[in-house]
């Protein structure tokens, strides 16, 4: 239903099961729980959606607006055949949203709906003293696999591959994921500020979007460090000028383009990038937009894009093994797709980068990735110092610095 401007969204998130999708101060908050998914698997979450959405009774006052009606929150796996974790849809009892100046609430209920808003939850409570330390490899054996895949694609074996590092992160006190969330919607503004399950982080790159029967993809690579108070401008010139950034871009712009291509009447993809300014780094960015076909849902697009070679490599196939045979970690969550869909398959998937996951085992602690593309240009000293760049937004918000 319509609600009246219900102010910052955030204030909704209660303890415990709460999920959000939030960007410029608009976006979507979930409360509560009433179905779960877990699967190995976009396309059986598709499938498994498209079921629950059939056997649901669905009135709203928003007819024809994105995510006012039932919708489930996702967070995917970046690659199921290398990692323990599972993939998981979450639908939330209560939805509560606002996109361009219009607010609604959604209540999913097996009885009697009510027509009542969710409560404001008090100011979620600093992590305190936090300590970060190299978890799966040193920045310095992370180093060294940078110059072996280098070598690699010296010798023609794969032309991109995208290698990630961990950190972990052990707080005084527990880590309260809306704590996090609080810090991010306001620290980076222009990114999509994600909380689902156990991952969170905020992600400058969307997957794919779907709305009124077009495709948006905003895909990122080549990446330059921000130092504070930097000349963006002069920063700015050397990232349009870098041979090995437009390269790592090139294939990235590729890979996304083809992989709408089956799946659009028409689209538009700019012949050069532009830079995108965020407070730590700034990265070439292209915004590829198509017409869709009928029938077209958001998950079934994610499927298709996921993995693209701006958080996987090219060839994907060949980039994937080697990420699993040198990165020696579960990548998780980190680099797969994480947003919502509604009941009309239209959705928001970002790429779930510049965060990381909550412990299952202990609320104290969680893990961080940071992740760069290497081609046959990389210095492998430089990738480290961009990687500390891109672990700057969760360092910062787990710190509140």
């Amino acid at each position: 239903m319509s609600i009246p401007d219900p102010g910052n969204l955030e204030r909704f998130l209660a303890p415990g099961r709460a999920s959000a999708f939030l960007r410029r101060g608009d976006g979507i908050v979930g409360i509560g729980e009433v179905a779960r998914f877990s699967t190995d698997s976009l396309d059986a979450a598709d499938v498994w959606w498209n079921q629950f959405v059939a056997d649901l009774e669905n009135e709203t006052e928003l007819p024809g607006v994105s995510g006012t009606g039932p919708l489930a929150f996702g967070t995917f796996c970046f690659d199921a055949d290398h990692s323990e974790q599972q993939s998981v849809l979450v639908v939330p009892e209560v939805i509560v949203g606002r996109r361009r100046g219009q607010a609604w609430m959604t209540r999913i209920s097996q009885g009697d709906a009510n027509d009542r808003m969710p409560a404001l939850q008090a100011p979620p409570v600093g992590p305190g003293r936090v300590e970060l330390q190299d978890s799966t490899l040193s920045a310095q054996e992370w180093e060294q696999v940078v110059a072996q895949a280098v070598e690699m694609i010296r010798r023609g074996e794969v032309d991109k591959v995208v290698l990630a590092r961990d950190v972990r992160a052990r707080a005084e006190q527990p880590i309260d994921p809306r704590w996090l969330v609080n810090q991010l919607v306001n620290r980076y503004r222009d990114c999509w500020t994600y909380l689902v399950d156990r991952t969170v982080g905020a992600s400058p790159e969307m997957l794919v979007r779907t709305e009124g029967g077009l495709a948006t993809s905003r895909v990122l690579a080549g990446t330059i460090r921000r130092p504070y108070a930097a000349d963006t401008s002069e920063l700015a010139t050397i990232l349009n000028g870098s041979m090995k950034d437009l390269r790592e871009h090139e294939y990235a712009v590729e890979s996304v383009a083809c992989g709408l291509e089956d799946w659009c009447t028409g689209m538009n993809v700019p012949d050069a990038p532009y830079v995108l300014e965020l407070p730590n780094v700034l990265h070439l960015a292209t915004d590829i937009t198509g017409v869709l076909r009928p029938g077209a849902s958001s998950l079934a697009l994610a499927a298709t894009l996921h993995p693209s070679a701006a958080v996987c490599g090219t060839p994907t196939p060949v980039a994937r093994e080697l990420i699993a045979a040198l990165e020696g970690m579960d990548r998780g969550h980190y680099a797969g797709p994480v947003g919502w869909i509604d009941s009309s398959g239209d959705g928001e998937w970002a790429i779930a980068l510049r965060g990381g996951q909550l412990s299952a085992v202990d609320e104290h602690e969680m893990q961080l990735f940071a992740g760069c593309g290497i081609v046959r240009d990389s210095v492998p000293a430089d990738e480290v110092a961009e990687t500390l760049a891109k672990f700057a937004p969760m360092r910062q918000a787990l710190t509140g610095e």
